[in-house]
């Protein structure tokens, strides 16, 4: 059953990311329609992660009551149809009533599918589960594309996204009584799940050290990934096609890095996998920061992609053996809150930098982001040892 399961899974993850990518693919034509200014979409941005924000702090609370099946599957109803709103609006004003019920559906999957897979699977299974969510995120640049070359109808490309929604819908509510099946099992095992406030939760030193390090590892993903093809035309004079290739490239270095770790997950203990991450991060944001050729810079920002991308599924997999499974939803749900900030805050500070100070900035901020990163990592793993040495003495 569970391997079954995992089928729904991946399609499920693959609906997660395709709308991720799909208002930057179409916005080039959609601010010049509705005649607004290019920044708007920094609005539209911030109110669809304030929506996920607030839908994984109130996730635990939903799922333990109502099922991770039935949560997802109208979650996913939910992202459906304020794509196809999306795809209907008359102006600027639509989409912007229509943004934050658009991340308030993602942050409600992304918290129940996460905390479902670190429960029920193992470490490769939570990487590969990630790596459809890459190839979501790169589908809708595609579709998207294809729609814009017929007369620039972006709205074909919403449209077309809310169809192929609509199917993993169907699929997601027919597979209800699976996941009911799951719980029925887990109810036997004596899993109860409970649900703590932010407020007890923010009184474990552990968990709070897991904010950090979950804020700063995805501000970091999202810095490299909104501002890399940036920093590569205005710092190191690369042509415009070329360094949107590099950031291609730095995607599939992210899907790359995941895809390896599940590979290596049985072999190696996920904290020895983000080890070697790290590593290859510090290594390749220095090379950034070295006078060498932009093409090298381009290779760096790919070993990033490759080194942080097993970062998120890894620590979120560990979630329950370090906490326990009962609170883990809880955690899960403030761990996704805390990445959603730090893409909401952390890119577009470095955009203010870059305005004031330059794009030369760049590697040095990511190194800052990389630094605390790190640090936390290690406060973190030393208050989860401690944690667990109560409970062996307990």
């Amino acid at each position: 059953m569970l391997t079954f399961l995992f089928i729904i899974i991946a399609i499920l993850f693959i609906g997660l990311g395709l709308p991720d990518s799909l208002l930057g693919s179409a916005w080039p034509v959609i601010y010049v329609e509705f005649n607004i200014g290019v920044s708007t979409a920094n609005i539209l941005t911030i109110l669809i992660s304030l929506g996920t924000t607030v839908a994984s702090l109130f996730s635990a609370r939903l799922i333990n009551k109502f099922g991770t099946g039935m949560v997802t599957a109208v979650s996913t109803l939910v992202s459906c149809f304020t794509l196809l709103g999306f795809a209907l609006s008359p102006s600027i004003w639509w989409m912007t009533l229509l943004a934050i019920p658009l991340g308030a559906g993602a942050g409600a999957i992304d918290s129940a599918l996460n905390n479902f897979v670190a429960t029920h699977y193992n470490s490769t299974i939570m990487n590969f589960s990630h790596c459809f969510y890459g190839l979501g995120v790169a589908l809708s640049p595609a579709i998207m594309s294809f729609a814009l070359s017929i007369n620039n109808d972006w709205r074909l490309g919403y449209r077309t996204v809310f169809f192929i929604m609509l199917a993993i819908a169907v699929i997601a509510t027919l597979s209800i009584p699976v996941w009911k099946k799951i719980g029925k099992k887990d109810a036997e095992q004596d899993f109860k799940p409970k649900t703590l406030s932010l407020l007890e939760l923010a009184k474990m030193p552990a968990v709070r050290a897991a904010w950090v390090v979950f804020f700063t590892s995805v501000a970091l993903e999202f810095t490299c990934g909104i501002w890399g093809c940036t920093f590569l035309v205005s710092s190191e004079n690369m042509l415009e096609a070329e360094a949107a290739k590099v950031l291609t490239f730095y995607y599939i270095g992210m899907t790359a890095g995941r895809f390896t770790s599940g590979v290596v997950s049985n072999k190696l203990h996920p904290k020895t996998i983000n080890n070697i991450g790290y590593t290859i991060v510090g290594v390749a944001i220095a090379v950034l920061i070295a006078p060498v050729p932009a093409t090298v810079k381009g290779v760096a920002l790919f070993m990033i992609g490759f080194g942080n991308g097993p970062t998120f599924p890894n620590l979120t997999y560990l979630t329950p053996i370090n906490f326990g499974k009962e609170i883990s939803q809880s955690v899960i749900g403030t761990q996704m809150a805390c990445c959603n900030l730090g893409i909401v805050l952390m890119p577009p500070v470095f955009g203010f930098m870059a305005q004031f100070v330059g794009t030369d900035v760049f590697p040095f901020y990511l190194a800052v982001l990389f630094i605390f990163m790190v640090i936390y990592t290690i406060i973190y793993n030393k208050r989860v040892k401690t944690l667990h040495e109560k409970r062996f003495n307990a």
